[in-house]
């Protein structure tokens, strides 16, 4: 076969200069033959469009034309060529095949509608199919938009720690890391796990966050954002949850609770702005295929401004809706935390746009967040979005040493390893803040998917590690 150097689809398709020979290489959709003439529509991966290929089947093998089905793999020569067909400009009208990699009809991926849930099952061979090609790519373009909006605002991409032996969230659900044998542990008169001789020398484990290591970078370099895999413990089958996922934390020094927000919206809108404008054939195909409302939803966020809402206040409209007749599978009252259908309330029926809901219970709040002058509530920032709920959760951090110190007392926090955490609250404090972002969740959001299992190569949930 000669030797032509590839084009992928996504710039052959693009090409107007008639009557060139070029290369194409891919996966094989679909291959429709008659004794006329083969149809074979071919995908790289580069796009959610295909090449169609046009062979004349007196010129080629027709053992080598049998085995082309769907999931073969293909190296095609040929002439860029006028479409007469409709939906698409171009062509390829064969001269060579060189047949890579043949599928049989065992492969899982086949031509029909398979569920997510089937999918599932085939993560490593899901990814060729077009609904998960597009959610990659958008996925790519995400990570893209938050390194340059960050980067354009003079944040700095700060790494923290995958191994840690602080919890930032206290609640104890942390994968641990050990190099001990585990069907022989030592362990002291009481009972309890010695780790002298583990490789740390004590517990550590997988971070749960990233939050506590960036509010240092913050207080050195002013402004940083982390965006790395991060790891739960707990034992949620939902479609909102998974075991490793990826955050985003932004950590300002000098931010205060309305300068908090403000980034929040702007961050979240450029983010959708910035899927709308690079993202248009995959969007376009997830409207059509999965969510008919997405490009409307997606066009909405950038419309208007997102609500500030005191807890208190939500709280009251979610009572009164009560009172009106709306049944909640959870009863609503001051101090609760709010559930999925409470947040998804209040944004898609009440205001029916994204809220900021502010000024929380400091008792469903965690420790570092900043408390309010009544001594109630703290200045925690949680970003509602439609069909997801809760997008982002920040706050404006405790920054006095002798508040933050009785609220740990409060919580009985163990704090004997977070004396790191503290001298920053002792040399030199300031007032500062940040959020967290699920990357996963703003992936949920931007293509209409349903589960979060399916925005992410291969997921890790309860009792599912595989590939």
């Amino acid at each position: 076969m000669e030797t032509i150097r590839r084009t992928k689809v996504v710039d052959v398709l693009c090409r107007k200069d008639y009557g060139t020979m070029v290369n194409v290489r891919g996966w094989v959709r679909t291959h429709r033959s008659s004794k006329a003439v083969d149809f074979i529509a071919l995908n790289d991966g580069s796009t959610i469009k295909n090449v169609q290929i046009v062979v004349d089947p007196s010129t080629v093998d027709e053992s080598v034309l049998k085995q082309i089905t769907t999931g073969s793999c293909l190296s095609v020569n040929g002439v860029l060529v006028e479409s007469p067909a409709a939906g698409q400009a171009s062509e390829i009208q064969c001269r060579e095949i060189e047949l890579y990699g043949t599928c049989g009809n065992d492969y899982p991926m086949q031509k029909k509608g398979q569920s997510f849930e089937y999918m599932r099952q085939y993560a490593h061979l899901r990814l060729r199919t077009n609904t998960f090609g597009a959610v990659m790519r958008i996925r790519h373009n995400m990570a893209m938009a938050i390194h340059t909006y960050f980067h354009e605002k003079g944040f700095f991409y700060f790494h923290t720690p995958i191994i840690t032996a602080s919890d930032c969230e206290g609640a104890g659900e942390m994968f641990q890391v050990t190099t001990q044998n585990l069907y022989d542990l030592k362990k002291d008169e009481n009972g309890s796990i010695v780790y002298t001789d583990d490789f740390f020398g004590k517990m550590t484990s997988l971070t749960v966050s990233g939050q506590l290591e960036g509010e240092l970078g913050a207080t050195a370099l002013g402004a940083i954002y982390t965006f790395g895999p991060t790891f739960r413990a707990e034992n949620s089958n939902t479609p909102r949850h998974l075991a490793e996922f990826w955050m985003i934390e932004p950590e300002v020094a000098f931010i205060d609770l309305n300068d908090l927000m403000d980034l929040e919206e702007d961050f979240i809108k450029y983010c959708v702005r910035w899927a709308l404008e690079h993202c248009k054939d995959d969007l376009e195909f997830l409207n059509k295929m999965i969510d008919k409302t997405l490009l409307s939803r997606l066009q909405s966020v950038l419309e208007g401004s997102f609500v500030r809402l005191p807890y208190t206040e939500g709280i009251r409209i979610l009572e009164e809706a009560v009172a009106a007749g709306h049944k909640f599978e959870f009863p609503v009252s001051w101090g609760m935390d709010l559930a999925s259908e409470h947040e998804r309330y209040l944004v898609e029926h009440h205001f029916k746009r994204p809220v900021i809901m502010t000024d929380y219970p400091k008792d469903i709040k965690a420790f570092y967040m900043k408390q309010n002058a009544d001594g109630k509530t703290v200045q925690g920032t949680d970003v509602l979005f439609p069909q997801i709920g809760e997008i982002i959760g920040g706050s404006v951090r405790e920054e006095n040493y002798d508040k933050l110190m009785t609220r740990i007392n409060e919580l009985s926090i163990p704090m004997k390893d977070m004396w790191w955490y503290l001298d920053t609250r002792k040399f030199g404090t300031c007032p500062h803040g940040g959020f967290g972002l699920g990357f996963e969740r703003l992936i949920l959001f931007v293509t209409g998917m349903q589960n979060i299992r399916d925005v992410i190569p291969f997921p890790r949930t309860p009792k599912n590690a595989d590939f």
